[in-house]
């Protein structure tokens, strides 16, 4: 099968591979019909993640239809349409059963394996690990692309965002970065509530598409008083209840530290490659709550019944189309995401 490889930082490749197999009874391999890059495959690509190894098959999100079962796989069948969520989830450690598979302990301690640990969804076929417990099935009526994000971006933005920042009703809340995670937050912000959502980025394209998708406001972050309108947002100019960090860079977490009011919430679910200060000498005070994490995935169900009902259009983060053997170009282009007013891509068969 043809697969996108990763052979060390700055190095990847659409080649053959041989096909997964099944390896544990609970395993199922998927044709992987529709898939999607994400920022970490970036990071991973710049050598962010040096645990990844050379040789590896990067993604860990896709939509495929089943091939083939392990034997004790009995609630699953070949040709079932599945959603393929980026964590894994044995269902039966302690991680598992408090529903935070985050930290799955039967695979080194983490539930996001595919594209890190083991081969991921990048390829023509994928094996995957706890099918029943992890795997979601596709709705009749939906097409792969209704329920492509819901496998990474948008719980990401919910549970690491909203979720994280104990978002109240009629919240103010800032989501610092307009990118996927950041746009998954603002699209479930009103899931909690929120009464006011400021996008806040450097890109007037991407902060336009935050407002279609629920920011009631978008402030610049190239504006030297930036931090100051976003304050003035608030309902008493004190900074916002929720601050949601959804790049990954020292400045931005800056950013959410300096507008975030006292007894607020800081949630950073951005990927970071290099440390952040923590001005714990000041911040002390201000009685500031900071939360931090990597996606549990367990909210998947919730936003798939919203999608169903017309409730949330994950779609609508889809902005440039793709197939196969056009990868490369694919990569090529969420790199260069700004220059092209990319938020999501979709890679079809």
């Amino acid at each position: 099968m043809k697969a996108m490889v990763y052979y060390g930082p700055g190095r990847k490749e659409w080649t053959d591979v041989p096909d997964p197999q099944i390896l544990e009874p609970t395993d199922v391999i998927a044709r992987v019909d529709t898939t999607t890059i994400c920022g970490t495959d970036l990071h991973i690509l710049k050598g962010d993640c040096p645990e990844v190894e050379s040789g590896r098959i990067l993604g860990h999100e896709a939509v495929g239809t089943i091939t083939e079962v392990g034997a004790a796989v009995t609630e699953l069948k070949v040709g079932d349409r599945v959603i393929i969520p980026a964590v894994t989830n044995c269902g039966k450690c302690s991680y598992c059963r408090a529903s935070k598979p985050s930290h799955c302990q039967t695979v080194g301690g983490v539930g996001w394996i595919f594209g890190y640990m083991i081969d991921g969804t990048q390829a023509e076929y994928v094996r995957i690990p706890y099918a029943e417990t992890s795997l979601h099935l596709v709705p009749e009526g939906l097409e792969d692309d209704e329920v492509l994000f819901l496998t990474d971006a948008l719980p990401t933005g919910f549970e690491m965002g909203i979720l994280n920042g104990q978002t109240k009703p009629g919240d103010t809340v800032a989501v610092i970065g307009a990118g996927p995670v950041g746009l998954g937050a603002i699209m479930t912000a009103n899931l909690c509530g929120a009464g006011r959502v400021i996008t806040v980025d450097m890109d007037e394209n991407r902060m336009r598409k935050a407002l279609e998708l629920g920011a009631t406001d978008m402030v610049n972050a190239s504006d030297p008083d930036f931090i100051e309108k976003i304050k003035a947002l608030s309902p008493d100019g004190l900074g916002v209840d929720v601050a949601i960090e959804a790049v990954g860079v020292p400045a931005t977490f800056d950013t959410c530290l300096k507008i975030v009011r006292p007894y607020g919430h800081v949630a950073n679910a951005g990927v970071h490659g290099k440390s952040v200060d923590l001005p714990i000498n000041t911040l002390w005070i201000s009685n500031v709550n900071i939360a931090m994490g990597l996606v549990n995935c367990n909210t998947v169900g919730n936003l798939l019944n919203m999608v169903r009902s017309g409730r949330l259009n994950a779609k609508a983060m889809a902005t440039h189309y793709f197939s196969f053997d056009e990868f490369e170009k694919a990569y090529d282009l969420f790199s260069n995401a700004a220059e092209h007013q990319a938020v999501k891509v979709v890679i079809s068969r």
